[in-house]
């Protein structure tokens, strides 16, 4: 089986659709001779944030001389982005061998994509022998594929709104799907929730006498110009350089600094210098990314009311004269949700939609902006939309690209052929 021939196997395989539930992940790991007990696990849940939290800690373990796997979800651009060894993608090769014998295993198992990439890069990090592995959860928690381990450390980013269809319709709901990672006597670090949230997760952490430290409570952060301080239950550090854009993502940089130190209280071994380089070196491309660095076309995988208001945030600080909004959703997203906190700062609207099967009409998200009193005209596809918008910048103008990673990816692959 050759790379192309797996990617379509794999694919091949969300027939199946989307199945919470563990059967099917623990039926298939037992089979391949538990890959996931032969490393230590990070696990890290949410709405917003998770990939942020996961890059910082794998980099920072990377730095502190720790072989690290890192599986995230989804990619922008190739599938071999979701499955790294410090920082470096596995092989389009090893994918095509590992679907294979994977494949094999899986007889009269009917995995779903996620649970089968799920097993593939547990497998490649027991085979490659790493030490830790940084394990983000795909939806949910408690019965996503990724549930089958047993961490050392569960982490759970903001929690919103989102994937209503398959977690629930509120608040208190969706926090019970995320939570449901918290183990036995496993510590837990949460990051900034709602109430509604927080009282569930603070709940079942409790019944499972797992030790919480809590963001806003056990740790604090502040800033100052580009640097950034962390003051947690033992680490006390200053002058802090990120490597991430956003008052937010000093948030998801202390998430993963607050569970290394509670790591470091059960053996660890954690240099300063080491969680410096790694919250300093640490990269997420897509995410509040300027594209080459030019401050002229910012790429954001907002796509849900929590990440639109983060980035609403961001772009209140920034000095423009006006920000031209490239704009496409997938069709499981609420568009009012995720576009009434950006309408007010932004001047005109290219509407699109990105590269999925089911997606909203870009008439639909044209008629949103005309309410709002803004010129909006919908394109086929993201390049055109695109196109138009760098056409209609100006000097201290920007474009913004945001709404969804699959836009974003799109538009990272127009940009790369426009300037190579």
């Amino acid at each position: 089986m050759d790379y192309p021939s797996s990617l379509d196997y794999l694919y091949g395989l969300q027939r199946f659709g989307i199945k919470l539930g563990l059967e099917n992940i623990r039926a298939l790991l037992a089979r391949l001779g538990h890959p996931e007990r032969s490393f230590k696990v990070i696990h890290v849940a949410g709405t917003n944030g998770k990939g942020s939290v996961c890059a910082t800690l794998a980099e920072i373990l990377h730095q502190g001389g720790y072989t690290t796997g890192r599986y995230t979800s989804p990619h922008l651009h190739s599938f071999t982005e979701r499955i790294q060894i410090n920082g470096e993608a596995i092989s389009e090769a090893q994918v095509a061998e590992l679907t294979e014998e994977i494949r094999a295993a899986a007889e009269g198992i009917a995995a779903t994509f996620f649970e089968f990439t799920t097993a593939l890069a547990l497998l490649y990090f027991a085979r490659k022998q790493v030490d830790w592995v940084v394990l983000e959860v795909g939806m949910g928690g408690r019965l996503d594929a990724t549930n089958a381990v047993t961490p050392e450390l569960c982490l759970i980013t903001p929690v919103c709104l989102d994937h209503a269809e398959h977690l629930g319709n509120d608040l208190a709901a969706i926090a019970g799907e995320k939570g449901g990672i918290i183990k036995p006597r496993v510590p837990v670090v949460i990051g900034r929730q709602p109430p509604a949230a927080l009282e569930v997760l603070l709940q079942r952490a409790a019944a499972l006498e797992a030790p919480v430290t809590l963001l806003g409570r056990d740790l604090q952060t502040s800033s100052q110009g580009d640097r950034w301080s962390y003051q947690g239950g033992v680490w006390q550090l200053a002058d802090l350089v990120a490597g991430l854009l956003g008052a937010h993502q000093l948030d998801n940089l202390a998430l993963a600094v607050a569970g290394l130190e509670q790591l470091q209280a059960t053996g660890l071994q954690l240099t300063e210098s080491a969680l410096r380089r790694g919250v300093a070196q640490v990269r997420w491309p897509g995410r509040l990314e300027w594209w080459q660095e030019r401050c002229e076309v910012l790429l954001d995988g907002a796509h849900n009311e929590g990440g639109a208001q983060v980035l609403a945030a961001f772009l209140q600080t920034l000095d423009v004269r006006a920000i031209h909004w490239v704009i496409g959703l997938k069709g499981d997203k609420r568009p009012a949700d995720l576009m009434n906190p950006l309408l007010p700062l932004v001047s005109a609207l290219y509407c699109t939609v990105p590269p999925v099967d089911a997606a909203i009409p870009a008439t639909q998200l044209v008629a949103l902006g005309e309410a709002a009193g803004l010129p909006a005209r919908a394109y086929p596809d993201t390049e055109a939309a695109l196109a138009a918008a760098l056409a209609a910048r100006q000097a201290g103008e920007i474009v913004l690209v945001a709404g969804s990673l699959f836009l974003v990816a799109a538009a990272r692959e127009a940009l790369q052929r426009r300037s190579p």
